[in-house]
């Protein structure tokens, strides 16, 4: 992704609008959603919201743990709910930052599954087979 970050990955993934010149930051709309792309230093970050209710937080980081060995994204919090991050290498080959894109975009999937399955089922128990650690 040499050059500018944020265009050299919006040319990767073939995305349909540019950012403006000289943006350090830029909104992807993905799937329903949203994901920041930041480019900050020699990185590349991309941001995806999962939650803006704290509340959920507890039941999210059950799940932190397993999936810190499955995927290369974050779980986050901030004070208003959680949020997945990734950081990549801007210089990385073009479709390096398709690969770490479509990559992210998996793992949001993943989480948001989490949520609607939660949300869906109204309880606190994990759906079948997944790895959970409680305190």
């Amino acid at each position: 992704m040499a050059g500018n970050a944020i265009d050299s990955l919006l040319n990767a993934i073939g995305y349909p609008e540019r950012a403006p010149d000289g943006a350090v930051s830029f909104t992807l709309q993905v799937d329903g959603g949203e994901i920041v792309a930041t480019e900050a230093g020699d990185a590349l970050r991309l941001v995806c919201r999962l939650t803006d209710d704290a509340a959920e937080l507890p039941r999210l980081a059950g799940y932190a743990a397993g999936r810190f060995l499955r995927e290369a994204a974050t779980l986050a919090c901030d004070r208003d709910g959680a949020f997945l991050w990734q950081a990549a290498d801007p210089q990385a080959e073009p479709d390096g930052g398709r690969r770490f894109f479509e990559t992210f975009c998996d793992s949001c999937d993943w989480w948001r599954a989490r949520l609607e399955a939660n949300m869906d089922r109204g309880d606190d128990a994990p759906p079948h087979n997944e790895m959970r650690i409680l305190p």
